[in-house]
């Protein structure tokens, strides 16, 4: 069961990474926020999709070297906002999709 449920969290991770990036944030800090929203992520995946939605050009980053440690702080780019926008669009409609379906299978 485990492994299932895996899977389905795993499909939708740039959903609630792009829906965390309105804001800028640095790596550890929308790791917490995510956790804190009951979405867990390890480091070991939070990290490298980072690196690919930056390449996608999905997002973009900068360097803060002002504080104490260097941080990269994140955020979402122009093409960003336009995918995230069609990847919620697209979530409603699975969500009513699956709505639909557990609702019929509920009832025979």
């Amino acid at each position: 069961m485990d492994k299932m449920l895996q899977e389905l969290w795993r499909g939708t991770i740039i959903l609630a990474v792009l829906s965390q990036l309105r804001e800028e944030r640095y790596g550890y800090s929308l790791r917490e926020r995510l956790s804190g929203m009951g979405f867990e992520v390890q480091e070991g995946t939070l990290y490298p999709l980072l690196r690919r939605l930056e390449e996608r050009e999905l997002i973009v980053s900068r360097w803060e070297v002002s504080e104490t440690r260097p941080r990269r702080y994140y955020h979402l780019s122009p093409k960003g906002e336009k995918a995230l926008g069609e990847l919620i669009n697209e979530w409603s409609t699975v969500v009513g999709v699956i709505d639909r379906l557990t609702k019929d299978s509920e009832v025979q």
